[in-house]
């Protein structure tokens, strides 16, 4: 198995300022506490193709309500190489809860963005029934994939931003 990525915390600052930017002031204590309890995507079984991302926070998505959760995750990722993230199957078969974007797509240069390449999750409940989500519970899959470009291609340009930074 080829190892090309590393899963970090991003600084306790940037999962602050995403925090208050998602949720609104909260008590400074109370971030710290959550920053602390953050875990590392692993994944669950040798033979698991997916890195699983917990929860920073507990909420009840009602039907057609989005929830945006900062996982406090950054990941480091060898050229080549892309991080693809789906919410977990068991979530979108049980519940209809999907990824707003239905599959985040974090590039190896996302990890040098001014936010740090803070991972954030947005789901939406598309079900009828109401769905709890605990911190701390698995929420998302992130799998790596190798990808190619065209034999024309002489993109040169850099990152600095995070979310549609590319398309500015």
């Amino acid at each position: 198995m080829k190892r090309i990525a590393k899963f970090q915390k991003v600084s306790y600052e940037q999962f602050t300022e995403g925090w208050i930017d998602t949720f609104g002031a909260t008590n400074a204590e109370e971030i710290k506490t959550i920053y602390d309890h953050i875990k590392l995507p692993k994944r669950a079984t040798s033979g698991s193709a997916g890195y699983d991302f917990c929860s920073t926070v507990a909420a009840t998505l009602q039907p057609g309500e989005m929830l945006k959760i900062p996982t406090g995750i950054r990941c480091e990722i060898t050229d080549g190489w892309v991080l693809k993230c789906y919410p977990r199957s068991s979530l979108g078969f049980k519940y209809c809860l999907n990824l707003v974007n239905q599959a985040g797509i974090i590039d190896s240069d996302y990890f040098f963005s001014d936010n740090e390449g803070h991972i954030f999750m947005k789901f939406k409940n598309n079900g009828n029934m109401v769905v709890n989500i605990n911190e701390g519970d698995k929420i998302a899959q992130g799998i790596f994939v190798e990808y190619g470009i065209t034999v024309d291609d002489d993109v040169t340009s850099v990152r600095n931003g995070g979310f549609g930074s590319t398309g500015k």
